[in-house]
């Protein structure tokens, strides 16, 4: 199973490789045909890349603090498959707190379900982004108390329902 895993890694890094090396020749290709674009375009790139440079890093600080404090163990007690309400709570909790794109909280989440996690919690991690506490106070300016109290409790029961979907269509389909 090891071998398997170490083949699979060894192909995902070869298709990274290849990709990057695609999109260096389209870019090589249409430096010539529209070369003004093409340094607008990469110009963009290294704005977006410095943007998100800071959020990359402290995600990989993350994951270097949960390789360290985190063992599977732990990671089994709160957000396994014996963790209960606890996980899904806690699950909710840090989607709601966490920041920056998301796609840089898929490495530490990768890392999180190797040592344990629940997929379903993973999900309900996701989906509980959509609450953002700095955008909270301009909800309430609009929409009242009442409504964002109540859209936020809903969104926290849909996303742990969305969860259990995913559990439960998870496990029909390992046992197949």
């Amino acid at each position: 199973m090891k071998f398997e895993k170490n083949k699979s890694s060894r192909k995902n890094f070869y298709y990274g490789f290849v990709f990057l090396f695609l999109v260096i020749i389209i870019y090589f290709s249409l430096f010539f045909l529209d070369s003004n674009n093409i340094i607008i375009s990469l110009q963009s790139s290294w704005i977006i890349f410095f943007n998100i440079l800071p959020i990359l890093i402290f995600v990989i600080f993350l994951m270097g603090i949960s390789n360290y404090f985190l063992k599977p163990n732990k990671v089994s007690k709160y957000l396994g498959k014996e963790s209960g309400l606890k996980g899904w709570l806690l699950s909710a909790l840090f989607g709601i707190i966490s920041h920056g794109p998301i796609y840089v909280w898929y490495p530490l989440l990768e890392d999180l379900k190797k040592n344990g996690m629940r997929t379903g919690l993973i999900a309900v991690f996701l989906y509980n982004r959509a609450i953002k506490i700095p955008l909270l106070p301009i909800m309430v300016f609009y929409f009242g108390i009442i409504f964002v109290i109540t859209l936020c409790i809903y969104m926290i029961i849909a996303s742990i329902i969305q969860g259990k979907i995913i559990e439960i269509y998870e496990k029909r389909n390992t046992m197949m």
